[in-house]
């Protein structure tokens, strides 16, 4: 096949011709076009042109017309010191994060000559003389239920400003508010899309800006020219490219240029201009000196993808082998790799005992978690197969799906669905946000109990997963459990009791009867549940050689506490477990259930359905002790709800897409009212980032999208 592929290259170099050539017309005709942009102003932001561009008239140096700041290290758009999310053709998306010590002077930097706040921020302001009258939130919900920064004073509440009458947020008209803390900002938009109606929107720490070059228009002559209103009620203008053209539109920018609608073969023609037989002789030359080169590169690729081919078909096989009649995809080795950017720390989400975990994008923009497991680890084949084996063959909403793998150069690596809240782990512990609620800490505990009881229960033979822990329970976009790491999964015996197998686990969460007698049960994970039920109760480590000797360990000290009926000693000071009856019954019952799952004995543990029907009756027990309901209204209907019921769904609908905090019920502008004939939804939205950094923000990961575009 080399020699005949040889033979047709070297005797026929007008067909090498007409592949080369194209290539470098286009190359030379895209460096051409990068070359005519005199302009004086710097557009790009980092080290040499590698970093992000804004189009004209944005820039970082003397000679744009908006000026803004670069972080040359990090590439890094920002407007003083705050973060910009992106550019449009009329505004700025400006990220203004909760900032409880942040003085109403900040708000100077975004009014400028070019630009200034647009009516559509609702602005949260702090320590008021008068309190306003659009409406007032409490410091206290705004931490408790948005999931922010807790203000210095609880007390004191925070009030909504907003101006539905000008064009622009008058700086003046804010100072005379008395406010002297602005604590947030709250953009309203509309979503024209729908059919019927406009949708109105909310995005949380976003501030709007519109900007526009103060004078008359100088405009390319291909772009259209609108003139706009400036802040102080100047006049300016914008610039657009017409349709067919493309560039920043202004006379000082780039301009507006032609799409080009050429292609390899019409330059080949003349159709594109320029002369066809100094092209075919130009691309003669170049074709003869690199021809071999481009053979020994070929013979290299060849012998390079007949080996990883070779690879393939046996990890396949493999799989085949573990999945039975489940297909899983297998994804090549350089789409795990160029989805974390070559394993980058930047993307690297934990490292657990078996493997890193990391972040990247696999064929579209949905975000999936990546567990690489140890370099060459020996046994990292089997638990890669067991993984495969036991995950193909379950199905349930509160266990981690897994949409692929790749065992390819050496290395064993996993593909799950992206869970952006962490782990329960982290959140106990305060290693992410400030804590938990009660009710949501319930509702994780009993769907994770729901999980484990459908592998026990449902699944034939049973599956014991003999890992079961805090930092194994993940939290979606929703704060709703999902049991992960399958590595150290067994099949059960159907007419046994137990199996026998070495004890394997983490230290704290281990059945002290199965690492007695080697004897594994579905009562191993009941024990190991408990302990993580005891977490949820007092959030503390399950090992902490800090504490006393004999409370080191967290079952211990459990079991010593609730046995003698000091329940009250141990449980987390941040649920204020004595704010009302329901709460502390309900806590003392969990902990009443977590000391049977920590017997000794397997016999004396109930089993994992019995744990899970007791914390649901547990969790529904809340609806029978409604005392008030707190009702949340629009502008068309309103609702009410239990203020417990509203703890839990307060907090999961602020579990956020970048930061941004979700909310029920806020001041709208008249402005906005006044436009909308029906309102069908309010709902959360987050800003467009420049970077797209990772911070909960995308739907979860569609299997079968993912599945659709696997390596094969």
């Amino acid at each position: 096949m080399i020699a005949l592929f040889q033979q047709t290259m070297f005797f026929h170099p007008i067909i090498i011709i007409r592949f080369v050539f194209p290539f470098l017309i286009l190359l030379w005709s895209s460096s051409s076009v990068a070359a005519t942009n005199s302009t004086q102003c710097n557009q790009h932001c980092g080290v040499g042109s590698n970093g992000p561009r804004v189009p004209y008239p944005f820039g970082f140096s003397k000679g744009c017309g908006i000026r803004l700041n670069c972080t040359e290290s990090t590439g890094e758009i920002r407007l003083g010191e705050y973060l910009i999310q992106n550019v449009t053709y009329d505004t700025l998306m400006v990220k203004f994060p909760v900032n409880c010590s942040r003085p109403i002077e900040d708000l100077k930097q975004f009014g400028g000559t070019n630009f200034g706040m647009t009516w559509r921020n609702g602005l949260l302001l702090q320590n008021c003389k008068v309190p306003r009258s659009e409406c007032t939130i409490p410091s206290e919900l705004l931490s408790a239920r948005l999931n922010i920064t807790s203000c210095d004073s609880k007390k004191e509440n925070v009030s909504c400003y907003s101006e539905a009458s000008a064009d622009y947020l008058d700086y003046r008209k804010l100072k005379n508010t008395g406010c002297g803390i602005v604590v947030s900002s709250i953009l309203i938009g509309m979503d024209n899309d729908t059919k019927k109606s406009s949708v109105m929107f909310l995005e949380f720490q976003t501030m709007e800006l519109a900007w526009g070059l103060e004078g008359e228009c100088s405009c390319d002559a291909d772009a259209n020219c609108t003139n706009v209103s400036l802040p102080g009620n100047r006049n300016g203008f914008r610039c657009r490219c017409k349709d067919g053209f493309t560039g920043d539109g202004f006379r000082d920018g780039d301009g507006c240029r032609k799409v080009s609608k050429c292609n390899p073969s019409k330059y080949l023609s003349g159709q594109c201009g320029g002369t066809t037989k100094i092209g075919v002789l130009v691309g003669g030359i170049i074709a003869g000196a690199g021809l071999m080169a481009a053979l020994a590169i070929l013979c290299y690729c060849i012998r390079r993808r007949s080996a990883s081919l070779k690879n393939r078909m046996s990890a396949k096989r493999l799989l085949s082998e573990a999945a039975g009649s489940n297909s899983v995809p297998v994804f090549q080795y350089k789409e795990i790799e160029r989805a974390t950017n070559s394993f980058s720390e930047n993307q690297m989400l934990g490292i657990g005992a078996y493997g890193t975990v990391y972040k990247g994008k696999l064929h579209s923009d949905e975000w999936v978690a990546i567990k690489k497991l140890r370099h060459r680890d020996p046994d990292g084949v089997e638990q890669v197969m067991n993984e495969v084996k036991l995950l193909s063959s379950v199905s349930h909403p509160n266990l981690v799906r897994l949409l692929g793998c790749c065992i390819e150069n050496g290395e064993q690596i996993l593909v799950y669905e992206f869970m952006p809240n962490g782990t329960l782990a982290q959140h106990l512990q305060r290693e992410r946000g400030s804590g938990l609620p009660w009710t949501i800490r319930l509702t994780i505990a009993t769907e994770t109990a729901h999980a484990i009881a459908h592998l026990h229960s449902a699944m034939n033979p049973p599956i014991y997963h003999r890992d079961i822990k805090s930092s194994n329970i993940l939290l979606d976009y929703n704060f709703n459990s999902k049991v992960a790491d399958f590595g150290l999964s067994r099949f059960g015996m159907t007419d046994d009791s137990h199996i026998s197998t070495a004890p394997q686990g983490t230290p704290g969460y281990v059945d002290p009867q199965y690492h007695q007698n080697y004897h594994l049960s579905d009562k191993s994970d009941v024990y190991s549940f408990g302990v993580v039920l005891v977490e949820i109760i007092t959030a503390l480590k399950v090992v902490d050689f800090s504490r006393a000797h004999s409370e080191i360990n967290l079952a211990a000290l459990a079991i010593d506490r609730i046995g003698k009926g000091r329940v009250d000693e141990i449980i987390d000071s941040f649920l204020e477990p004595h704010r009302d009856a329901w709460t502390l019954s309900s806590v003392h019952r969990v902990a009443e259930l977590a000391f049977r799952c920590l017997a000794f004995h397997r016999d004396m543990r109930p089993s994992m359905t019995e744990v899970a029907d007791e914390l649901e009756q547990i969790r529904l027990s809340s609806w029978a002790s409604l005392e008030d309901n707190v009702c949340m209204t629009s502008s068309v209907n309103s609702s009410c709800s239990s203020p417990r019921s509203m703890s839990e769904t307060s907090f999961r609908s602020t579990a956020t897409k970048k930061g941004g905090v979700g909310s029920r019920r806020l001041i709208v502008p008249q402005k906005i009212a006044n436009s909308l004939t029906t309102m069908e939804e309010i709902k959360d939205s987050s800003p467009v980032s420049v970077q797209d950094p990772w911070l909960s923000e995308e739907s979860p990961p569609s299997t079968n999208r993912l599945l659709g575009n696997a390596g094969r």
